[in-house]
């Protein structure tokens, strides 16, 4: 019939008395459960192995590759950037979805970082090495044409960072470096609109404490 409900057969003992129905909870193989969330499909070395390579060879990679990557100055470099890390995904933890190997995981990416972090803190040349140095791209307001070059930055990109700065051309630049780490460190010729106005009210809130302390000296008879 439409419409009609369909109801769970009620057993009942020999005194006549329901018996109870049994809970669905009861019935699931809990050791299944947690055999899925916590078992390895693959074994620990490898789980190890895995974070530690691909860490190692993205590193290699962004040295190789320049500073701009990380630069991020056009939607180009982000998309790369966003797309790696899914393009590396399967490759740190292969045919695994386990709790287990997420922790062995993560751990081994910690372990790694912090071993080449310690390394490179005890040894300066070797941080050159790795990291790479800064490069010159704007020396007393004339661009170095040939490190734009080394670096793959076009004269517009290196403007759109002045601009971002506070600066409209490139004669109010000192200097201007890439960092190792992708950023941009701008020296002016002269203290910026913000560096002045700063400095004018400091001034001001100086000579506004000496006009206190002379009107407190004063004798109040006067």
């Amino acid at each position: 019939m439409v419409g009609s409900r369909i109801f769970p057969a009620i057993r009942f003992d020999h005194a006549g008395k329901a018996e109870p129905r049994p809970n669905i909870l009861d019935c699931m193989p809990h050791s299944l459960v947690f055999d899925h969330m916590f078992q390895l499909p693959l074994p620990v070395l490898e789980k190890l192995l895995r974070p530690v390579i691909v860490y190692l060879v993205l590193v290699l990679l962004l040295r190789l590759f320049g500073k701009r990557e990380l630069a991020q100055l056009n939607p180009f470099d982000l998309v790369v950037l966003l797309s790696l890390s899914n393009t590396v995904q399967n490759a740190i933890i292969g045919d695994d979805n386990s709790v287990t190997g997420g922790i062995i995981g993560a751990f081994s990416l910690l372990a790694i970082n912090w071993l080449v972090v310690r390394v490179l803190f005890r040894s300066s040349r070797l941080t050159k090495i790795v990291e790479g140095r800064s490069t010159l791209l704007v020396r007393n307001g004339q661009v170095d044409r040939k490190a734009l070059q080394r670096e793959s930055l076009t004269r517009e990109e290196l403007l759109e960072v002045i601009h971002r700065q506070g600066f409209e051309a490139f004669d109010q630049v000192r200097r201007c470096e890439l960092e190792p780490n992708g950023t941009f460190y701008v020296e002016a010729f002269d203290p910026s609109v913000a560096d002045k106005r700063h400095a004018e009210l400091l001034a001001r809130l100086d000579a506004l404490s000496r006009d206190v302390s002379a009107l407190r000296s004063q004798p109040a008879g006067d």
